[in-house]
Formats: structure tokens, C-alpha cells, sequence
């Protein structure tokens, strides 16, 4: 038998083998890192701006985009509605001090997002140096043109004048703005006992008016009671005599033709008797009670004889 050591591998061949997976695997990772730094998402509501060396060059949109790996760098925008809060310090139309918080609603234009970045180089140095100071300018230049009692009436009135003048300041920006707000609007305590107390008063006048309006009202009420009294008592006193003329002007018209009537007998009457002599001797015969006349004048008409049974 031979004595000679088995056949080993050799060290310089495995030596070699794994200096090639290293360089296999730090290949691989040089290309995963490159890849990785090759390719990145924008998401929505958002806009992407391309910084190469520093310098601002392109605006891309939402989606999966390709950059030079190690050159360029993205800068995300948000172009989705923002709202900007400030607190401030103002006077009233009387240069009453007023504390008041503010806030307005904004969003970047899509279209001039990569002018908005090259001028100011982000959203929040925007806020800073642009939107903020004139947001507290505008509030304070409309809080100062009304009463603290207007103010307090009519904020809506209010709001609608910060965003007109917020708007025309704002007008050369690439921004739009939407709505602003007007909360914890602050007073003096004196100022506000006094409102409590003009307010208690007008309440109390109030009630006093409303209970003065309801007496009237009933006193008006029973007026028109009376008034339709009176109405339905005259209207039936009317209605009475109404009935009474009616009734006498019928029993008159009665009497009128009955007496016509008897009147038209009477003549008929004294013209038949006028003409008939028997018809006189026949009414005066009807008319006859059966006695006897107890007087009669002679022929002489100067003498009256007594013809009495008894003489």
C-alpha cells in the first residue's frame, strides 16, 4: 500500500472561488443600491421637483419615476389644501385691543408649484416669509375698520373682508386661497359686562314691550268685542224698525186700499141709489129697525108732531 497523503483541494482555487462570490455578492448590492436610487414614487396630492447639484430643473407628477442615481434629488411638494393658523394682536375701529385668531385655507397652483420652489424654496419658507406676515396684516387692517360691537354682530362681514384684502395681496402668487376664519376673538372684561348688560337691558325693555303689545292687544281685543256688540245691537234695532216700517207701510197700504175700496162701494152705492127709487125704499127698508118714527114734521115744516103711543 502506498503511504502518500489523499488528494486535497487546492487553498489557491478556494481562495479564488470566494473572492468571486464577494465580488458577485458586492455587485449585486452595488446594482440593488444603484436601482434603488434610480427609481422613486410621488404620491397624490403631491408634486415632485428635481434638484440636480443643487439646481432646480424639473417638476414631475404623482406616479413611479426614474432619476440619475447619486445626482439627482427629489424635493416632495404638497399641492393638496393647507390651513394656516395665527395668532394676533389688533384694535378696533375705537382702538379697542382685541386678541383674535385667524386661519386661512390655501393651496399651491399644479401648474406653478416649480416657480413656488425656485422663488422660495419650499412650502414651509412660503408660510414664513410670504403668507403668514400678510395673513396677520390683513386681519389686523379688517378688525381695525369696524366696532368691537360690529365685530361681534357681524363677523361674517368681517371674515369676507380679510379674504378680500388677503386676496388682493395675495393676487400675484402661485397660490390660490379659499376660506378664512375668525375664532377666539378675545375682549376686555369691561367691555363684555357691558354688552351683558346693554343685552340684559334690551331683554328686559323687550319683555316689557312684548307685555305693553299684549295689553294693547286685549284692550284692542275687547274694543272690537264691544264695537261687534254695538254692531249686532244696531243691526238688530235696524233690523226692527226695518221690520216695523216695513209692516206699517203694509198695514198703511192696507188701510189705503180697503178705504179705496170702501169708498169705490159707497159711490157705486150712492149712484145706484141715485138712479132708482125702489132701490132707496128697498136700502131704507133693510135699515129698518121695525119702530115706528116717535116725531114728524107737518106740512108747514115748522110743525113737530110727537106721534108717541103714550101722547
Amino acid at each position: 500500500m502506498s503511504n502518500q497523503p489523499p488528494n486535497l483541494p487546492d487553498i489557491t482555487q478556494i481562495i479564488g472561488k470566494s473572492k468571486s462570490m464577494v465580488f458577485v455578492v458586492i455587485a449585486l448590492f452595488i446594482l440593488f443600491v444603484v436601482f434603488s436610487q434610480a427609481m422613486y414614487t410621488v404620491d397624490e396630492g403631491h408634486v415632485g421637483i428635481i434638484k440636480r447639484f443643487g439646481e432646480a430643473t424639473e417638476q414631475v407628477n404623482p406616479g413611479l419615476h426614474v432619476k440619475i442615481p447619486f445626482v439627482d434629488r427629489i424635493e416632495i411638494l404638497e399641492i393638496r389644501t393647507r390651513k394656516n393658523v395665527e395668532k394676533l394682536n389688533a384694535s378696533t375701529h375705537e382702538q379697542m385691543p382685541v386678541t383674535a385668531e385667524v386661519s386661512i385655507n390655501w393651496t399651491v397652483r399644479r401648474d406653478q408649484a416649480f416657480e413656488l420652489y425656485k422663488s422660495y424654496g419650499g412650502l414651509s419658507q412660503f408660510e414664513t416669509r410670504i403668507l403668514d406676515p400678510k395673513l396677520r396684516s390683513a386681519a389686523k387692517d379688517a378688525l381695525a375698520r369696524y366696532k368691537a360691537e360690529e365685530i361681534i354682530q357681524n363677523r361674517g362681514q368681517v371674515i369676507t373682508q380679510i379674504e378680500e384684502l388677503l386676496q388682493d395681496e395675495m393676487s400675484n402668487y402661485p397660490v390660490k386661497l379659499d376660506s378664512a376664519q375668525l375664532e377666539n376673538l378675545g375682549l376686555p372684561a369691561k367691555y363684555i359686562q357691558s354688552i351683558e348688560t346693554k343685552q340684559t337691558e334690551k331683554n328686559l325693555a323687550a319683555a316689557e314691550k312684548h307685555r305693553l303689545d299684549r295689553q294693547q292687544l286685549e284692550a284692542q281685543r275687547e274694543v272690537n268685542t264691544a264695537n261687534a256688540k254695538r254692531d249686532a245691537a244696531k243691526a238688530t234695532a235696524d233690523g226692527k224698525a226695518y221690520s216695523i216700517e216695513i209692516e206699517a207701510i203694509a198695514e198703511a197700504q192696507a188701510i189705503r186700499v180697503k178705504g179705496v175700496a170702501e169708498a169705490e162701494s159707497i159711490k157705486k152705492k150712492a149712484d145706484a141709489l141715485s138712479q132708482s127709487r125702489v132701490l132707496v125704499e128697498y136700502v131704507r127698508a133693510q135699515q129698518w129697525n121695525g119702530q115706528m118714527p116717535q116725531t114728524m114734521m107737518g106740512e108747514g115744516q115748522n110743525i113737530l108732531w110727537n106721534m108717541s103711543s103714550e101722547q
